[in-house]
């Protein structure tokens, strides 16, 4: 379904002509029907034989009612410009067509009304005349369609040109998040509150949750209408009536919306705004504004980068004083608060879509776009800012990572842009290699020393490179960076140091020494690099510090080779049989009996060790 909507002056016959086209009169209240003119929406259906159909909006044509003719226009595809042959193009009806080259507007056709009272010869004239007034709008170069609602003269013409336009145009998105915009609320006995709107894009599935922003408050659609008829489910471009009996009427009103999870409400949007070239000599870079925005009417501020001096697109924010629903591309119209007189129109900003690899689906272009640089995104405001389901979202950023266009990242899940992550890698591991080059006995580089030579959050730069470690791109050892190929080793200086520092005793080859005065020994040595070849030393485990004492790697091997062979012959070891075996004393067993422990050599039962089994 596509929506058609109707625009023009009042008392140019736009019931009347809907009535003529679909046997429903579209002014559903009692005052309009008695005054003959339209003071608030209206409704019909168009359905043709072969299944192509149009939800038709019928809009108020009077100056005092042009809220309620916002709040309609937003979801039209194809507008009917009503037109009166005898009084031709009037003021308001430009106004109209003023308001709707900022909508969503995909097809025009004029409709010439009240050709009974204009006789054949002055028919031409009518319509040159209107086509002179068009001139510089929407609608200059739309067909043009010339009926009576009152004898039907041409009404099955202007049938046959409406199914074309609507046959001929591409569907909306039904793979984007619901977006529907609420423009009447009532109650139906045994049903409970009833929203009804025009299904921007998305779809809507009987019995699914989705929520009423900017409220927030849940809404479990229970059945689905259109126009009359149950439907299980709808799809974008549909005239829509959802029953959310969990919702009080009183909760709901004209403005709000029906939306996905992917989306919340917001005060503040950065926009694109193209003024109307009657309206620049009022427009200041702060402008007070009323801003219509799907079915909503919200006063704002609109404060543009510059001041535009010309029709073109200037950059802005848009700052409103109630939450509205707002994602990019949505588009919206702004009017002076007080006179309301038009100021123009635009859109929420979009991302500019980035480098994409060739034959990229919209879809994948629009994910690509939100991820600029290195900054992690995750996913539910990625599906937001590219404007997709977050099931969609998922299903190609999975893609997108595969391939390697973007990189996923942890704590908590989002994701970067690749070749940004890439590059970074690449800066990574030449500061990496010079540091490798400067102090080959460093374990390698500390994320804060990263950090500061690439000029990165700390944070940041652990999650990215996280993965690069995770995936064999880059070590990590004990929060030390190095690249793949990197080994420290020591200096001849540095040797003899720890050698002379961590000396064996020939009589008791098991003794060590104490940790404190070689660590203290290290930080007065004047040999380079000390104190790097000592935490290197420490952390692949050249030197093993056990409680307050400091061992070699050999000695500790050869203890471990000792407990092992004793449990396999025993089964079972206590702490004075461990002491014994060593020829140690109680104050160095103690120490290394939890060591042995904690490293998984031993388990502790009661007053034995066992050896502890391997996985």
């Amino acid at each position: 379904m596509f929506i058609v909507g109707t625009a023009g002056h009042v008392d140019h016959g736009k019931s009347a002509l809907i009535t003529a086209l679909t046997g429903t009169n579209p002014d559903r209240w009692i005052e309009e029907q008695l005054r003959g003119m339209t003071l608030d929406l209206g409704f019909a259906h168009l359905r043709f034989e072969d299944g192509v159909e149009g939800g038709i909006i019928d809009v108020p044509g009077h100056e005092r009612f042009l809220h309620n003719m916002l709040a309609g226009a937003a979801g039209m595809d194809v507008l009917l410009l009503v037109v009166d042959a005898n009084e031709g193009v009037m003021p308001q009806t430009l106004e109209h067509l003023q308001i709707l080259q900022f909508l969503n507007v995909r097809r025009v056709i004029v409709v010439v009304t009240k050709a009974d009272l204009v006789d054949a010869p002055h028919r031409d004239q009518a319509r040159r005349r209107i086509r002179a007034q068009l001139r510089g709008t929407i609608a200059a170069d739309a067909p043009m369609v010339t009926v009576s609602a009152l004898t039907g003269e041409n009404v099955d013409a202007l049938k046959r040109k409406l199914h074309d336009e609507l046959a001929g145009l591409s569907p909306r998105d039904a793979d984007a998040p619901v977006y529907l915009p609420i423009d009447r609320v009532f109650v139906l006995p045994g049903l409970g509150t009833i929203v009804t709107g025009t299904l921007m894009q998305g779809s809507i599935i009987a019995g699914e949750t989705l929520a009423v922003e900017p409220s927030g408050k849940a809404a479990h659609v229970r059945s689905i209408g259109v126009f009359g008829s149950a439907r299980p489910r709808v799809a974008a471009g549909s005239r829509v009536a959802l029953n959310i009996p969990g919702i009080d009427r009183r909760e709901v009103t004209r403005g709000q919306a029906v939306v996905g999870r992917e989306f919340s409400s917001r005060r503040n949007l950065s926009v694109r705004f193209t003024p109307l070239e009657s309206a620049i000599p009022l427009l200041r870079r702060r402008m007070p504004v009323r801003a219509y925005i799907g079915s909503a009417e919200i006063l704002g501020t609109l404060i543009a980068d510059e001041v535009p001096a010309d029709v073109s697109e200037v950059r802005a924010e848009l700052h409103l004083r109630e939450p509205v629903v707002a994602f990019p591309g949505v588009r919206f119209v702004a009017r002076r608060p007080s006179p309301k007189t038009l100021l123009g129109g635009g859109y929420v900003e979009i991302a500019d879509a980035g480098a994409a690899s060739d034959g990229a689906t919209p879809a994948e272009q629009a994910v690509l776009a939100v991820l600029r640089g290195l900054e992690p995104v995750e996913t539910n405001a990625i599906a937001f800012a590219a404007n997709l389901r977050e099931d969609v979202a998922l299903e190609v950023l999975d893609l997108l990572t595969e391939r390697g266009e973007v990189l996923r990242v942890s704590r908590p899940a989002a994701y970067v842009d690749g070749a940004a992550a890439r590059q970074l890698l690449e800066h990574t591991i030449s500061r990496l290699e010079d540091g490798h080059r400067a102090e080959p006995w460093a374990l390698g580089m500390t994320s804060i020393a990263l950090a500061r030579a690439l000029d990165l959050p700390e944070g940041l730069l652990v999650r990215i490179l996280g993965e690069f470690v995770d995936d064999g791109r880059l070590i990590n050892r004990g929060g030390y960076y190095a690249t793949l190929e990197y080994q420290p080793t020591f200096s001849a200086e540095q040797r003899t140091l720890f050698d002379r520092l961590v000396s064996l005793e020939p009589s008791q080859p098991l003794l060590p020494v104490p940790f404190v005065p070689v660590a203290e020994a290290v930080k007065r040595s004047a040999v380079t690099g000390a104190g790097k070849a000592f935490e290197t030393m420490l952390a692949r485990g050249a030197l093993v510090k056990v409680g307050d004492d400091l061992y070699r790697s050999s000695q500790i091997t050869q203890i471990v080779a000792r407990v092992e062979s004793h449990l396999r012959e025993r089964g079972r070891m206590t702490a004075a049989e461990f002491r014994d075996l060593l020829g140690t004393s109680r104050k160095y067993a103690v120490p290394l009996l939890e060591w042995l422990d904690t490293h998984g050599v031993t388990i502790r039962s009661g007053d034995y060790r066992m050896l502890r089994k391997k996985p």
